[in-house]
């Protein structure tokens, strides 16, 4: 089989999984007729749980899947579904009164937790541009300015730059800053500056101007020069304020996704500079991933250091993103180990992670590919933005290589 007939079964077989699979899961289960909105919890075997909190995180992310996947499919589920999201988003979430959103609501859209996590309001920025994107509401647009131009003016680093990672409601820096009880309590974080980049990059090619281009400018360059390790192979997972290591974790989900984003958004400024290092930079994190994270069955490891395997576990997103980057990364060098590693994860996901039962996919199974079948479906950071991006990014990468705009990066690194 050729390269091309592969990627064309590859984009085929992922866009039936979107419309047979994701998409009627995330149509069906995850609408609340009873309190508005969405399910905050939705248990293995798919059962609602009413009651269950709404994490701003969850909200926005489905958000932007509901927008994205519209914007590409243009089905009525997929358009009621956004327009039902953006309204329970700027109706319940926005902060009226100090701007950004809320970290948590009850079940019945009461602010539970008004922690403002700059990682939380970087979600809202993208799910707000992709549906302004996709439906062409001005009012979102305006929503996703106004939370970029609060986290710049309130959690920028002006003397080493980069931003600091959570605030109170009426944005004074919060002490305990992290995300979950599994991160280091660090200044700042190779997570946050991510999801910065990925909102910065979108909120750019759909509204530019100069000053949002210098912030995206500068976060390109936070990375290459601070945040990806000095032997370009890996990411610093936490930070110090002056951008000193704080971690030697390896999160190759992490790695492997940063390596494409990090180019989209040297793509959207359009600057021959950063396209050029973004674009070696990937392909050196790519290899790293190719050598270090992959597993026999295709799978990507979750995590290790420098002495090996810390976490063995094959969580869900990861699998989506590598399909992501290592397309990404035969597209910038033509090197077809990058094509089979792409195809190795849709197999891995295909034979291990989608629930044939109850639909959608496991969070996580282990290393022998068993998986946490009494996981949740739908929780705070169990949602669809993942996989569909996967779906999408597929679809438009397989488009580009079909036409032929190859880009191929031969230099080595110096």
């Amino acid at each position: 089989m050729s390269d091309s007939e592969a990627l064309h079964i590859l984009s085929k077989e992922m866009e039936l999984e979107f419309h047979e699979n994701l998409l009627p899961y995330w149509t069906e289960f995850v609408i609340d007729e009873k309190n508005g909105g969405f399910i905050g919890r939705v248990t293995s075997d798919n059962q609602k749980v009413y009651d269950a909190d709404k994490g701003g995180i969850l909200n926005a992310r489905l958000l932007w899947a509901f927008s994205a996947g519209y914007k590409i499919f243009k089905t009525q589920d997929l358009e009621k579904a956004a327009h039902r999201a953006y309204h329970y988003f700027k109706e319940f979430f926005i902060d009226t009164n100090y701007g950004g959103f809320f970290w948590m609501l009850d079940s019945e859209g009461k602010s539970i937790d008004d922690k403002k996590h700059i990682y939380t309001q970087a979600f809202g920025v993208y799910g707000l541009v992709e549906y302004y994107s996709a439906l062409g509401d001005q009012e979102a647009l305006k929503l996703a300015y106004n939370i970029y131009s609060l986290i710049e003016k309130h959690a920028t680093d002006d003397t080493y730059g980069g931003y600091f990672e959570a605030y109170t409601r009426d944005w004074k820096l919060c002490d305990d800053v992290r995300l979950s009880e599994k991160d280091e309590n660090e200044p700042k974080s190779m997570n946050t500056h991510l999801h910065v980049l990925e909102a910065y990059s979108s909120l750019y090619k759909h509204a530019p101007n100069k000053e949002l281009g210098n912030r995206l400018q500068s976060l390109i360059e936070y990375f290459c020069d601070y945040i990806i390790n000095k032997e370009k192979t890996h990411l610093v997972t936490f930070l110090d304020v002056d951008w000193s290591p704080k971690s030697e974790e390896i999160s190759f989900g992490h790695d492997i996704e940063t390596s494409w984003l990090l180019v989209e958004a040297a793509e959207a400024l359009g600057d021959e500079h950063l396209l050029h290092k973004t674009r070696k930079y990937a392909l050196s994190i790519a290899y790293a991933v190719l050598d270090e994270g992959i597993d026999k069955d295709g799978g990507l490891i979750n995590e290790a250091n420098p002495s090996g395997i810390t976490d063995s576990d094959k969580d869900w997103w990861p699998q989506a993103e590598a399909i992501i980057g290592f397309l990404n990364a035969y597209e910038l060098s033509g090197d077809t180990r990058f094509l089979n590693a792409a195809l190795n994860s849709w197999g891995f996901i295909k034979e291990f992670m989608i629930d044939r039962k109850y639909g959608e996919w496991f969070e996580k199974v282990s290393r022998e590919g068993v998986p946490y079948d009494t996981l949740d479906k739908v929780r705070l950071w169990k949602g669809p933005y993942h996989n569909t991006r996967a779906v999408l990014e597929v679809k438009t990468r397989v488009e580009r290589l079909s036409e032929k705009k190859l880009v191929f990066v031969e230099e080595k690194l110096n």
